[in-house]
């Protein structure tokens, strides 16, 4: 590996302070240089971090000398523009989930990299834990037996502002796209694409949706029940159920670390990893890893995993009338469904 990889942010919000705190214990990771739309606010956090380069807008940034990769934290509709803004330029880019808002923008991102030969991924965090980790070492030694369920959820009670990222439609908030795509996550590294979906969604004043309610069928009768809401605190779990016994991932479980496994044995275990920082520093790792070994994509986060995971977004939107901006389409287009009442 290269000994020093130097690292760009590119949105200053909440998300990009905790992964600047990580970059700070990740050898071989240098934070080099930060964008934000406010002159101020760049140099305000470059002075925190003791970031020698701080730019008031992004294109700014694009010219940065010795930028070797740049981590996109900004809102989720800006993240199509400024990624391939990037990667038109030659600089690598992980990009934070969801990768687009829609289908059609991820698209768009793949075919950029891809063309342009410059690495792309999108930060999903979650699947570079070693819960996760080894969770899936747990299912391939078939400690549970086969898969035949899962059970997650993501909740958290936010205070309404209109014109936040996750209330305003025209930044992509809502409930699906900021947390239910951890459920849906969990689902397609564990069971693939369903073969039906059944959804439903409630909406704020603002048009974006406070919850959503998501069954997912698969071949064998298998089955994922998963829950999001950015308007009531959840327990925020994730279960597993095989034919041999269960997993627990314990809350919150996107960032756990701690799992739990019970037979129908009888016999229990607990599993609990020990790292240093919030845990953004694995998919930083995995990030310089593939750029050491010039490669465009992960094997563990690729981008046919990341388009498959948007396309089922899509399609839980589609069941449920969720809508943005950048669809350029009307309630009238969607195929609406009313699956099931309160």
């Amino acid at each position: 590996m290269k000994q020093i990889y130097n690292w760009g942010i590119v949105g200053l919000g909440k998300i990009a302070h905790l992964f600047a705190l990580d970059i700070l214990k990740t050898e071989n990771a240098k934070l080099w240089a930060v964008a934000s739309r406010s002159k101020q606010k760049a140099i305000n956090f470059a002075d925190e971090f003791n970031i020698p380069n701080a730019f008031g807008s992004y294109d700014e940034m694009l010219d940065c000398k010795d930028l070797d990769v740049v981590y996109i934290a900004t809102p989720h509709a800006l993240h199509c523009e400024n990624t391939i803004q990037f990667l038109d330029h030659g600089i690598p880019v992980l990009c934070e989930k969801p990768l687009a808002v829609n289908s059609s923008q991820v698209n768009q991102m793949i075919l950029a990299s891809r063309g342009r030969g410059v690495f792309l991924m999108e930060a999903m965090w979650t699947r570079f834990l070693p819960m996760i980790n080894n969770m899936l070492k747990l299912i391939m030694e078939d400690t549970i037996g086969d898969v035949v369920s899962i059970k997650a959820d993501f909740g958290f009670k936010a205070n309404f502002n209109p014109t936040s990222r996750l209330f305003d439609p025209k930044l992509g908030g809502g409930a699906l796209l900021d947390v239910g795509i951890y459920p849906i996550f969990l689902s397609l590294l564990l069971l693939g694409e369903p073969k039906n979906v059944i959804a439903k969604a409630g909406f704020t004043s603002t048009g974006v949706d406070e919850f959503c309610k998501m069954v997912f069928e698969y071949e064998d009768n298998k089955t994922a029940f998963l829950n999001c809401s950015i308007t009531e605190n959840t327990p925020t779990i994730a279960e597993i159920f095989g034919t041999k016994g269960m997993i627990t991932l314990h809350s919150r479980w996107h960032e756990s670390n701690k799992l739990s496994v019970k037979l129908l044995s009888g016999e229990t275990r607990d599993y609990e990893f020990e790292y240093n920082g919030k845990g953004y520093n694995f998919e930083t790792i995995e990030v310089m890893k593939c750029l050491t070994n010039k490669k465009l994509e992960s094997d563990f986060m690729s981008l046919e995993f990341s388009r498959k995971l948007m396309g089922l977004l899509d399609l839980v939107r589609e069941k449920t009338g969720i809508i943005y901006p950048e669809d350029n389409i009307s309630t009238n287009d969607l195929t609406f469904k009313k699956i099931y009442d309160n």
